[in-house]
């Protein structure tokens, strides 16, 4: 995603970008909800929390992690969003009183190191520093929106919570959106870079990756799912160097076994 969006950005601003792969997605996931029979059941008391991670992690978190891609690089942007699975095990212990044992102290102390290792490879872009920021935003949001799926997680499939979260920030970002209505009219939506780029953010990495990731947040506890969120750096590097020509240095090599090792830690000695 990371990739993608750094290449198709330059064309489509980051809030009108989130907005069509929302536009893309919500197609799709009607259409998975339609083709797979889903029974649909809503409790009032949810909508607050529906409405919290709608906007928390569809659209701020996305917003600034794609704000963050556009002013860095896809390579920054996939290391520092790394740091969402500690925010997590923080938030899952404050928010849903999940244990801080051993096992995760040891897991995400790994992984950190190994990002640290990792964050060393490259550094640059326009506006570095701010893009840096961005991307702090975007791991913190995305972590407390991760937990707050796990709250309501019992009570919907992920189906269900991908289309009503995406749905919120949609609206959210519709007033932005049509206030700069001419980005969007004036997009070159034939031109393969910019189709096939729209296709693939709203398709695969939104309504395929949102809907994954939140079967499983219901599938384990919130602390420890964070921590395949890391191999997002290393898949992030890989496509910034064989897509973008980006460097990679020994530094990406040795956080990548950290961090393959930590959650190797955490899936054979969780209780």
């Amino acid at each position: 995603m990371f990739v993608v969006v750094k290449v198709v950005v330059e064309t489509i601003p980051p809030i009108e970008l989130v907005w069509l792969r929302y536009l893309i997605a919500l197609v799709c996931l009607m259409l998975f909800a339609v083709i797979f029979h889903i029974k649909w059941r809503f409790n009032q008391r949810d909508l607050g929390i529906i409405i919290l991670i709608g906007i928390i992690g569809n659209a701020i978190s996305i917003v600034t992690q794609e704000t963050g891609t556009w002013l860095s690089n896809a390579q920054t942007g996939a290391v520092i969003t790394s740091a969402t699975p500690t925010f997590m095990i923080i938030f899952a212990w404050w928010l849903l009183g999940e244990k801080l044992d051993a096992v995760k102290i040891i897991s995400v102390t790994m992984a950190t190191l190994g990002v640290i290792w990792i964050v060393g490879v490259h550094f640059s872009g326009t506006h570095v520093l701010l893009g840096i920021f961005s991307l702090i935003i975007a791991a913190l949001t995305w972590a407390l929106m991760s937990v707050l799926v796990k709250k309501v997680s019992g009570t919907y499939n992920s189906l269900q919570i991908t289309i009503m979260s995406t749905f919120v920030a949609f609206v959210c970002l519709t007033p932005f959106v049509l206030s700069h209505m001419d980005v969007i009219t004036q997009a070159h939506y034939l031109e393969p870079k910019i189709g096939l780029s729209l296709l693939y953010l709203g398709i695969v990495s939104t309504a395929l990756g949102f809907v994954m990731w939140n079967k499983g947040l219901q599938l384990m506890n919130a602390a420890s799912s964070g921590l395949f969120f890391l191999f997002q750096p290393i898949v992030g590097t890989l496509l910034g160097w064989l897509v973008l020509g980006e460097t990679i240095s020994w530094g990406f090599v040795f956080g990548t076994m950290m961090i393959i090792g930590s959650v190797w830690v955490s899936i054979r000695f969780a209780k």
